[in-house]
């Protein structure tokens, strides 16, 4: 399974390698035309909209390369200002939005250096691969072709039948390296990306003020939210249950003295009623914070809720102490979102749930080996999750590449208070 994973992920990043060094080209195209649309800037009317324009197909091109980097485990944020109000196409507002912000002379800065390193790392994620498959083909071609002059030819000349022999142990190791290379080259050209186009520490300042204001409206409207729900369940189920079961004991007992056997009846359904009531408010309850949350701490709760799933779940723990309560209840019911989607749609056999606490930040992770394909702008689930942790200023990243494995990564800072009495992993 390991061995299987290490040639799919390798022959991912081979393809990735193409697609860097293809998309590098590009760069150099775009660093021509930014430049003519620079030099048309004092046309009127035409160069205040041409800029502006050009720069969009700009960050087309940066986003795209943040997102391969996101999928070679390089997280770089946007930094871009928001777009002004009333900053209409070909306005001076527009105009002056995009020249003011240190992020569209960043991405500049990126095209030439980023189409050279792009363009070498990934071509030479091709070619060490493709070196070795030239050799392990060179043995057929010579028993084949039966000419010597093959062996002169292309990058990896032999002469004679044991060279041929020996190209083929040769190329598998080429194989062998350039399946393994190639995730690491991804990785190095993602890292050099992010020196240019991740957000400098004032606009990390600036996005992070933004992320506050939008993340305490949604606190705000999912607590509303949550309020709401509480109130309804609760007039909707056992408040119902329990005005049906006041009404049910005032028949029994004006019907006691002249009718015991109905009222033995109505008491009998009383008690039916009082016991669905009660674990409405139960249910209720668990929706709010579970009991075994509170009894058994994080990783019971857990493994808990592992075990009612249809697929084995393992789960792994290395956590010191317990967290507070609101984060630890965040944390559960992230997992347990997450966990969900594994359910409904990834189509998984197995899943991991790894807790860690470390540096001050409790890391939880879901792995699958489902379809993959998973995206948070494409659903409620995941953007749900998202909303849940950035109320306690986390964050989570997803890992989703078409044919799985899908990683959700949530992290949340917290600190913990009493000692670890849980065990450390398990398979539920």
């Amino acid at each position: 399974m390991e061995t299987r994973s290490w040639v799919r992920d390798g022959l991912r990043a081979i393809g990735g390698g193409a697609i860097t060094a293809g998309l590098a080209i590009t760069n150099l195209l775009l660093l021509v035309v930014t430049l003519v649309a620079l030099v048309l800037v004092p046309v009127p009317f035409f160069g205040l909209a041409l800029l502006p324009w050009v720069m969009a197909l700009v960050r087309m091109r940066t986003d795209l390369e943040r997102r391969l980097a996101a999928r070679a485990g390089v997280v770089i944020a946007r930094p871009y200002q928001p777009r002004p109000e009333r900053a209409l196409p070909g306005g001076w507002r527009s105009f002056r939005w995009i020249v003011t912000d240190p992020a569209t002379w960043r991405d500049l800065a990126w095209l030439v250096p980023g189409a050279v390193v792009g363009l070498a790392l990934g071509l030479l994620a091709i070619a060490i691969p493709l070196y070795g498959v030239e050799g392990i083909s060179l043995l057929p071609l010579w028993l084949y072709l039966s000419v010597d002059w093959y062996g002169y030819g292309f990058f990896w000349p032999i002469a004679s039948l044991p060279e041929a022999l020996l190209s083929v142990p040769q190329g598998v190791l080429f194989v062998a390296l350039g399946l393994s290379a190639a995730p690491v080259l991804l990785t190095v050209n993602a890292r050099f990306t992010r020196l240019f186009l991740a957000p400098t520490k004032a606009a990390e300042l600036r996005l992070r003020v933004a992320q506050l204001t939008v993340t305490r409206a949604d606190t705000v409207d999912a607590q509303a939210a949550e309020l709401r729900r509480i109130e309804r369940d609760l007039h909707d189920g056992a408040q119902a249950r329990l005005v049906s079961l006041g009404m049910t004991i005032g028949l029994a007992e004006e019907m006691l003295e002249r009718d015991p056997a109905a009222a033995r009846r109505l008491l009998t359904e009383a008690r039916e009623v009082s016991g669905t009531a009660l674990l409405e408010l139960r249910n209720l309850v668990r929706g709010i914070h579970p009991p075994v949350l509170a009894e058994r701490g994080l990783y019971g709760a857990v493994r808990a809720l592992a075990m009612g799933l249809p697929l084995p779940v393992a789960v792994e723990l290395d956590l010191p102490g317990r967290p507070e309560t609101p984060v630890e209840s965040a944390a559960y019911f992230a997992v347990a979102e997450a966990l969900a989607n594994v359910v409904r749609h990834s189509r998984a056999r197995t899943a991991q749930v790894s807790i860690r606490y470390a540096g001050g930040l409790l890391a939880l992770g879901v792995r699958d080996d489902g379809v993959g394909g998973a995206d948070p702008s494409r659903g409620t689930g995941l953007r749900g999750i998202q909303r849940r942790l950035a109320a306690f200023d986390g964050t989570m990243t997803v890992s989703s590449p078409p044919g799985g494995p899908t990683v959700v990564m949530m992290e949340l800072p917290c600190v913990l208070s009493s000692p670890k009495t849980m065990p450390s992993s398990g398979t539920a």
